[in-house]
């Protein structure tokens, strides 16, 4: 407003007119308030807001000083050319070599056209250093401070002031000012600096300014770039009609430089006069290229390699050519600054530098005349198959070459020697692929989304990164759970994570774990990580102290975490800090081999996020006030955003699973690289010699499941029913891209699939009764179910209950659709009940089948009577098992009392069949006369009377009288019918629970002996007693024959009996009348014997000299033996003679005043009886031991069987008698075995085979047979054939003959 016009006289007109006067910024604030002024007094308003702005931009105008260019700079000449194309081109394209002063006379150049007054020239730099060292240079330049007309912005550190007009920057910082300025309109001109690096913040800008360039007009652009591709720039930024963007070449001081190819092969001529190319050594190759140049003169040599291994092994050859006055030096950025340094610094003599591709465009080192190539470098590449940073060698480029052997050309004529050949160099890649074709584009999408710029494909990159490449900077963000799965406008839409860490300047990766860090407590801890990762190791390994350096950095190591590790490193140095002057401090931190240019870069970095993210609204810093520290919470911070970093140890080897396939090892330099633990994280997975994991700590596999739910894919197999749950479950394996978080989890089937979850439940918990609930219906289904599968068993026949899918269909039409599990059915079943109670019922007639066949009780019996106990049957229709059939169940206390009466007429239901098998049974020539089987059987089964006699016995005789002539009962063959027709008997115990089983009774009660007389004796214990040494009224009183008690409801009667014992008697109850009756013959022998001896001498008294000598040599206890044997044998044999056992003591008193009296003469006759026999038996056994052969053996088991121990008691003298004949006989066969043995081996085969006929019937018998009394008298009956055959002259007491003994044999 002029002083003339007064604020009445304001017109909106006039003040439109002042826009162009005002700061750019300011423009659209005061469109909108004047669009929206209606009165004179806001138009005022308005004028004076307006004078302000406009006296900041006269401010900026005054401060700008007059500028001057140095002559000495290539771009100084082409002045007036470059400013008239910024005039005239809203693009400008300025190619110029290093050294042409493009980057710090363009920006004067800039300002002498008047920008930079209504807004900031923005200059960008690829890096903080460089930034800040130009803007020092420009204000030198025009004799002023950094702050007035030129100032810098880098990452947390402002330097510009109200009177700035030239802004240097980093990329970084223009990218992160588009959040806020979308439109750039705090600047009027952006310079691009070294455009040629192809950054991916670089090609971001390059493609936002493509885009904004329409909708800012006024908005100057000038690329400045080397002399690599400008076209590239020029054609990117062409104008509607397709005219690219003017270019400028400005030449930079350089010298000429001579190539020189020298491949590592050469030619061999072989002893045949052959040529053939062989390869050189790489170090061999370098070598010779040193030798080469030293001979071209002095100067200072840059060796070029791709990575630090080669620059060491470089640096043995080198030294060991001990080369005079040359010193070797290398240059990679893991070196210290003291060791880069030395590249700087002044030297005499020659110097080697071997350096990696940081000396190729990052750092000028001065002094080089030479260079040699090896034409290798490492190369980042995003791996979009594995999602890992790869440092592969690879060839360079073209571009890369020339700016390698431009380095020799900067202060005289150079020469570049390349270790490779002219063809190899024209067949490299033209340029070097930019970083947005080799790296992961996460960050720059996510800056995209959160400046709404439309499509990724659509956005007008330089180059088009591939589109995998796009896909998988999504799946990051994904991961990062900074997008959703969601879209709008087929766009990505950012979570409020998203948000957070597109508003944190650094990697998403790192803004992710500092947002979760946030959320945990952890955010003080996770930011010195955070900027720990972000920034170069301060920790330094000098070449020459490599040990050393280790010993001092041991101290800050953590067991289980290299990020823990940082943790304690940055505690140390904090504390020393605090404690230290600011010299000491720099002092010890060289001397522990700490770099103290990157602490004061780290203390700084978390100074500055730390202040971002006061700017969010952060203030979760409990841990660091409170100095706690919470290692779980920490990592899990730092997993979040390593995801992808993940991997599970491969057994016991050190090497680990990692996401999509890749496979890695902790990095040596780790503390766990030697003990791995099962699962690490790790900061990256860096891939050189092989794929290395570096910066690692264990983490637990729950944690990853925690943080990354929404990430993990789940595999289900083997679902199986719980009863305990009432649920099906399954078992579930998880998965974080490839790596198995979760081995073998069971989890409920229903949150799967629900569908399938219900069919399991209907069939396992409904049908198949594995559900411990107590539901009326269930109850009442399974008993249904249960008679009709009886049905089914009785009649033998499959098929007549309905089947399984019949009853899944029932409960499927009548079950909802989300009853999964057993708490699901209890809600709805609780309300449904109360109006149907019987809506789950089944219908009991809809169960079964016509099965035209008789199933009633009288056909198939539950209970099988005998006597006054009845007990259970069970059918079982499956054949092939034990049980198939009828089966008696017995309790163990009732077996001994079960008879084997009447089981061969099984039950009514299946007579017909077993009559009609039993007729089948019949030998050939009998069952012609009454086939067909079938037909007999019915007819006979109306003659028959059940259990009035054998089954067999009545059914010979029925079919008899049916014309069947010559059966008997004994033709039948029960053995060979079907074993369901054949009665099994089963023991079982008070559960009901079978214990044993057997088609036999008596092999049942054989091998159950044991526990019936247990069970028995349990039953009644009362009526037993314990042991007493005489039997009177008073002890045990009279012992009845039988006791009642009660077992499983049954009256059963029990045997008492006495038992002798090792000083007495006492009474024991026996479950069989035979068991008691023997326990009774032994207690009362046994109490007889007590009170009944003899004397030995008295018996033997008055013997031939010869008969008393050989009872004295009686082989089994001498004579005292003999008489021992005699007296058992008298007193037994006495007892039977006087009535056998008693019941009574009085009775027992009668017994032994009958048998005492009688004993000694008994005894005595027995042993006269046989003294002589024993007399011969002695005289035999001496002459045998002289004799072998298997005749002796033979005569030697027939002594042992005529005189065994207790040989009385055993044979009794009714045999015995016989011994001295028997005796004679083998002594007359000793005699004739010398004359003709031959005779004697046909008698002996005649003995065997007798014997060998009845052991083979013996084998058939039941075990016991050998121990009866008719097998006993066939023994004997064989001891006669030996006298019958072997000396027959002394006659035998019966008839006897080998047909003879085999008929007796047959009659077993």
């Amino acid at each position: 407003m002029t002083n003339a016009q007064s604020p009445n006289d304001l017109t909106r007109g006039d003040l439109y007119a002042r826009l162009d006067q005002l700061p750019l910024a300011a423009v659209r604030r005061f469109q909108r308030r004047l669009r929206k002024a209606r009165s004179a007094g806001a138009l005022a308003q308005i004028s004076k807001d307006m004078d302000a702005q406009a006296r900041k931009v006269a401010a900026i105008d005054e401060h700008v000083p007059a500028i001057t260019y140095p002559d000495s700079l290539p771009v100084s000449q082409q002045r007036e050319k470059i400013m008239e194309l910024v005039r005239d081109n809203q693009v400008v394209i300025i190619a110029g070599e290093t050294g042409s002063g493009k980057t710090t006379q363009i920006p004067k150049m800039l300002l002498d056209l008047g920008r930079g007054r209504r807004g900031l020239i923005g200059h960008t730099q690829p890096r903080r250093i460089a930034a800040r060292t130009v803007a020092e240079r420009i204000a030198d330049e025009l004799g002023q401070d950094i702050g007035e007309s030129v100032g810098y912005a880098i990452r947390f550190d402002d330097r510009v002031s109200a009177t700035t007009a030239v802004k240097l920057m980093t990329d970084g910082i223009l990218l992160a000012e588009m959040q806020r300025d979308r439109y750039l309109n705090a600047y009027d001109t952006i310079i691009i600096d070294e455009a040629h690096e192809r950054s991916l913040n670089i090609d971001f800008l390059l493609g936002y300014l493509k885009k904004l360039l329409p909708h800012r007009p006024d908005l100057k652009v000038i690329i400045t770039s080397a002399t690599i591709d400008p076209e590239r720039f020029a054609a990117h930024f062409a104008d509607k009609d397709g005219t690219p963007a003017p270019i400028i070449e400005v030449s930079g001081r350089t010298y000429p430089v001579e190539i020189r190819y020298r491949p590592l092969e050469t030619e061999v001529t072989s002893k045949k006069g052959d040529t053939k190319v062989v390869d050189i050594d790489m170090l061999d190759g370098l070598v010779s290229a040193l030798k080469e140049l030293m001979t071209e003169g002095d100067g200072d040599i840059l060796c070029f390699f791709a990575s630090e291994r080669d620059i060491r092994d470089a640096m043995e050859v080198i030294e060991k050519q001990r080369w005079r006055n040359v010193e070797v030096t290398p240059l990679f950025g893991r070196l210290s600054n003291a060791e880069q340094h030395r590249v700087f610094s002044p030297h005499s003599g020659r110097r080697i530098v071997l350096a990696t591709n940081i000396a190729e465009t990052s750092l000028t080192v001065p002094g080089i005349h030479y260079v040699v190539d090896t034409g290798l470098a490492r190369i980042s590449r995003y791996s979009t198959r594995t999602k890992v940073q790869r440092l592969p060698i690879e060839e360079i480029s073209q571009a890369s070459a020339n700016q390698r052997s431009g380095r020799s050309g900067r202060i005289a004529d150079g020469i570049a020697i390349r270790l490779y050949s002219e063809d190899n160099f024209n067949s490299r890649p033209e340029f070097t692929d930019p970083e947005i074709l080799r790296t992961n584009l996460a960050s720059v999408i996510l800056q995209m989304i959160n400046l709404r710029l439309g499509d990724i494909a659509e956005f007008p990159f330089v180059q088009s990164p591939d589109k995998k490449a796009v896909r998988d900077g999504l799946m990051l963000l994904h991961e990062l759970g900074a997008i959703t799965d969601k879209e709008e406008r087929d766009l990505p839409v950012l979570t409020p994570v998203g948000r957070d860490i597109a508003r944190i300047p650094v990697d998403p990766r790192m803004a992710r774990m500092l947002v979760e860090a946030n959320r945990l407590g952890v955010l003080a801890d996770v930011t010195v990580i955070v900027a720990a990762m972000t920034i170069q190791d301060v920790r330094e390994r000098p070449l020459e102290f490599q040990a050393q350096a280790d010993q001092a950095h041991a101290r800050f190591k953590d067991k289980t975490s290299d990020f823990l590790a940082a943790l304690n490193l940055w505690d140390y140095i904090k504390d020393a800090r605090d404690e230290l002057s600011g010299n000491a401090f720099r002092k010890r931190m060289k001397k522990e081999f700490l770099h103290y240019m990157r602490i004061r870069e780290w203390f700084d970095l978390v100074g500055q996020l730390r202040e971002a993210q006061k700017q969010l609204g952060w203030t979760n810093l409990r841990h660091a006030d409170a100095g706690e520290r919470d290692p779980m919470s920490v990592h899990q911070s730092l997993l979040t955003g390593l995801l992808s970093n993940i991997g599970a140890r491969d057994g016991n080897s050190k090497e680990f699973k990692g996401a999509r396939g890749t496979r890695f090892m902790v990095f040596p330099g780790s503390v766990l690289a030697k003990k791995p633990p099962e699962f690490v994280m790790a900061a990256e997975l860096v891939e050189t010699s092989r794929l290395w994991a570096r910066d690692v700590a264990a983490i637990d596999p729950a944690w990853v499941e925690k943080v990354a739910a929404d990430l993990l894919k789940h595999s289900y197999s083997e679902p199986f029913w719980s009863t305990k749950r009432a649920a099906p479950m399954v078992h579930q394996k998880s998965m974080l891209y490839g790596v198995t978080v979760v081995a073998d989890r069971r989890v409920p089937y229903h949150r799967v699939d629900m569908e399938a979850a219900r069919t399991m439940f209907i069939r396992h918990a409904l049908i198949g009764n594995e559900w411990n609930a107590h539901h009326t219906f269930l109850k009442h289904n399974a008993q249904l179910l249960e008679e009709a599968s009886a049905i089914e068993e009785k009649v033998r026949r499959r098929g007549l209950v309905v089947d399984e899918d019949a009853l899944f269909d029932f409960y499927d039409a009548r079950i909802p659709d989300n009853i999964g599990t057993g708490r699901h059915f209890d809600t709805w079943w609780k309300k449904k009940r109360h109006h149907e109670p019987d809506f789950l019922d089944f219908d009991p007639a809809k169960l079964i089948d016509d099965i035209g066949a008789d199933s009633s009780e009288a056909a198939f019996p539950d209970k099988w009577r005998q006597g006054s106990i009845n007990y259970d049957l069970q059918y079982k229709f499956e054949p092939g098992d034990p049980l198939d059939g009828v089966t008696v169940l017995i309790p163990v206390p009732l077996l001994a009392g079960l008879e084997d009466t009447d089981f061969d007429w099984l039950v009514p239901g299946v007579r017909e069949e077993l009559v009609t098998e039993l007729i089948r049974s019949l030998p050939k020539a009998l069952r012609k006369t009454v086939v067909p089987a079938p037909e007999f059987a019915a007819r006979a089964m109306d003659k028959l009377v059940p259990f009035e006699s054998p089954m067999a016995e009545q059914l010979a005789e029925i079919l008899r009288s049916f014309g069947g002539h010559g059966i008997n009962a004994s033709d039948f063959q029960p053995d060979a019918l079907p074993e369901h027709l054949k009665m099994t008997f089963a023991s079982v115990d008070r559960r009901g629970t079978i214990t044993d089983h057997d088609k036999s009774l008596a092999e049942l009660k054989k091998r159950r002996a044991g526990q019936i007389t247990s069970s028995v004796a349990k039953a009644t214990k009362k009526a037993e007693t314990d042991s007493v040494t005489e039997w009177t009224a008073d002890t045990l009183g009279a012992v009845p024959e039988t006791v009642t008690t009660k077992i499983e409801g049954n009256d059963v009667d029990a045997f008492p009996a006495l038992e002798a014992t090792k000083d007495g008697v006492r009474v024991k109850v026996f479950p069989t009348k035979a068991a008691a009756d023997a326990s009774m013959v032994t207690a009362t022998l046994a109490m007889l014997m007590r009170q009944i001896s003899v004397s030995a001498p008295q018996m033997i008294k008055g013997l031939p000299l010869r008969q008393r000598v050989a009872v004295d040599k009686y082989p089994h206890g001498g004579a005292a033996g003999l008489v021992e044997d005699a007296r058992i044998a008298a007193i037994r044999d006495l007892m039977f003679t006087h009535g056998g056992p008693v019941r009574t003591p009085e009775e027992f008193d009668t017994l032994l005043s009958k048998v005492k009296p009688e004993v000694p003469g008994a005894v005595r006759r027995a042993v006269v009886g046989i003294a002589g026999g024993v007399a011969e038996y002695i005289n035999i056994a001496a002459e045998l031991e002289k004799w072998s052969g298997p005749a002796i053996d033979d005569i030697k088991a027939q002594m042992a069987f005529l005189l065994p121990k207790n040989a009385i008691t055993i044979h009794g003298m009714e045999h015995l008698q016989h011994l001295p004949r028997y005796l004679s006989a083998v002594q007359v066969r000793l005699e004739e075995m010398n004359r003709d043995p031959d005779r004697d081996a046909d008698r002996q085969a005649v003995i065997a085979e007798v014997k060998a006929y009845l052991d083979a019937k013996l084998a058939r018998l039941p075990k016991g047979a050998a121990r009866s009394k008719a097998v006993k008298e066939i023994l004997w009956r064989i001891e006669e054939l030996r006298v019958s055959l072997f000396a027959q002259r002394l006659g035998t007491s019966k008839p006897v003959s080998p047909r003879r003994i085999e008929k007796m044999v047959d009659k077993l």
